[in-house]
């Protein structure tokens, strides 16, 4: 049975505690993981993936006046797996000549038939949350969509608590609550649900409970595998599953025809993929998914902001509120005392 959800109370360290930083192997046998102090090379780095991850919808517009939403995720995959595949191919075929010259040989534990399992399958929750959200634009409004999607940290807690035996003390709770209000201000007052938009909505829905999945899957691969395996497993995978999506449903023609459309892409695959998605994944490193998921919240003000700059798009007393909220929110949580434990340890 699962242990309840341990709520511990406040004590005066707790203001001068930092966010948990898990370095004991989320699989291990011990009673309680390892906290560390505040990484704030760790925390600068989770920064830049933010703002990094945060342009993604400017280049999803750009791309997708000449490609779907399917077309622009494949792209995407393809354009990051083509450059650092190629980059980590150099870079291992180097260290195989090193290791020859020097006459000695690098040993590795053996990847487990469970680690394999969850490479192949982080791949294929990306891809589903990614499509499910482009989905989603396309049948309730933008204002659904986003507010749905930032369920993710609920959904990444909830799951930190279920399956990884995670516990949650009272501020991080508190700031998680704070940051979800925030973000649902964000264009809180178009919101509908029901009839056409309900379809729409349940995709919404969906891809926020794939990305808490995907981000509690990286945070346990970290400890056996690189950001840059990662995420090339995530975009072959993703490659395999929407080339026969693509071609079945959309033909052989779904690549860029301008130099516009091109830039898009490529953009997202370096910019987004390259440098956001690998920095997030590098950050499981040191902070957990729920307090990832939780800072990504920040994205969706922080893009209306790049749009409003570069778009001139209307920009409302609703952005600020929601980034302001968010900010608190996460300035409270990062001063909890949350623990993390396994499940076997909990028993």
């Amino acid at each position: 049975m699962t242990q309840p959800l341990e709520i511990q109370p406040n004590t005066l360290s707790s203001l001068t505690s930092s966010v948990p930083i898990v370095t004991t192997p989320i699989h291990s046998n011990h009673d309680q993981t390892e906290i560390k102090s505040f990484d704030l090379g760790a925390m600068v780095n989770l920064a830049i993936a933010l703002v990094a991850v945060s342009f993604a919808a400017i280049f999803m517009r750009y791309s997708e006046v000449e490609i779907s939403a399917n077309s622009t995720v494949l792209c995407r995959f393809l354009v990051f797996t083509v450059v650092f595949g190629s980059i980590h191919a150099i870079r291992q075929l180097r260290e195989n000549w090193s290791s020859d010259a020097e006459d000695t040989v690098k040993t590795s534990p053996p990847i487990s038939l469970n680690q394999w399992i969850l490479l192949s399958s982080i791949g294929a929750i990306a891809t589903a949350s990614l499509v499910l959200w482009a989905m989603s634009l396309t049948r309730t409004s933008v204002a659904n969509s986003v507010l749905l999607n930032n369920l993710t940290p609920l959904f990444t807690t909830l799951g930190s608590w279920l399956f990884l035996g995670q516990r949650f003390d009272r501020r991080f709770l508190l700031g998680l609550g704070i940051a979800l209000v925030g973000a649902f201000s964000l264009g809180a007052s178009d919101l509908h649900l029901g009839g056409t938009t309900l379809i729409g909505d349940a995709y919404a829905l969906l891809s926020a409970v794939f990305l808490a999945a995907y981000f509690l899957l990286a945070e346990r691969l970290r400890d056996r595998f690189s950001a840059t395996t990662i995420l090339l497993w995530r975009c072959s995978v993703g490659i395999l599953i929407l080339v026969p999506l693509i071609v079945a449903t959309e033909g052989i023609d779904f690549l860029p025809k301008t130099a516009t459309g091109w830039g898009a892409v490529i953009a997202l695959g370096l910019i987004c993929e390259g440098l956001g998605q690998r920095l997030l994944a590098k950050s499981f490193e040191k902070f957990s998914s729920s307090f990832i998921s939780l800072f990504l919240l920040l994205e969706p003000p922080l893009s209306a902001l790049f749009a409003w700059i570069i778009f001139s798009e209307k920009m409302g007393i609703s952005n600020l509120i929601s980034f302001l909220l968010v900010s608190i929110g996460l300035y409270i949580a990062k001063f909890s005392d949350r623990t993390s434990q396994d499940l076997e340890a909990a028993h």
